[in-house]
C-alpha cells in the first residue's frame, strides 16, 4: 500500500498568505512525479499555527526521488531575485511519515 508524508510548518499569522502564494506558484510541481498519488495543504482553524503538507506516494522509493530531485530545485530557486532567496516562510518544519494499512472512498455513482 501507499505511504504518507506530511510536513508539518509552524507558519506565523502574518506569514500565512506568503506561504499559501509559495505553494500555489508552485501548482504543478509535484503532480507529474513518478509514484505521486496526492497532495493537501491544509489550513489550520483553530488552536495552532501549524499548517499540514499532506502528499501521498506509492512508495518510500517515489517520494525519495522527488525529495532528491524536483522538491530539491524547487527550494533552491524559488522567488529569489538575483542571489537573494526569500525569508521562509515557516518558522519550524516536522515531517511524519506514515504507511496506509487501511482505505475507503465512497462509492462510485
Amino acid at each position: 500500500m501507499s505511504i504518507v508524508k506530511i510536513n508539518v510548518l509552524t507558519v506565523p499569522a502574518e506569514q500565512r498568505e506568503t506561504l499559501e502564494k509559495r505553494f500555489a506558484s508552485r501548482a504543478g510541481a509535484v503532480e507529474n512525479s513518478d509514484g505521486f498519488e496526492w497532495f493537501e495543504l491544509l489550513r489550520p482553524v483553530e488552536g495552532t499555527d501549524d499548517y499540514l503538507v499532506y502528499t501521498r506516494w506509492r512508495d518510500e522509493e517515489s517520494f525519495t526521488a522527488w525529495m532528491e530531485g524536483p522538491m530539491k530545485a524547487a527550494h533552491q530557486g524559488g522567488e529569489a531575485k538575483g542571489d537573494e532567496r526569500p525569508k521562509p516562510a515557516a518558522s519550524g518544519s516536522t515531517l511524519w511519515s506514515f504507511e496506509v494499512v487501511q482505505q475507503t472512498a465512497p462509492p462510485v455513482a
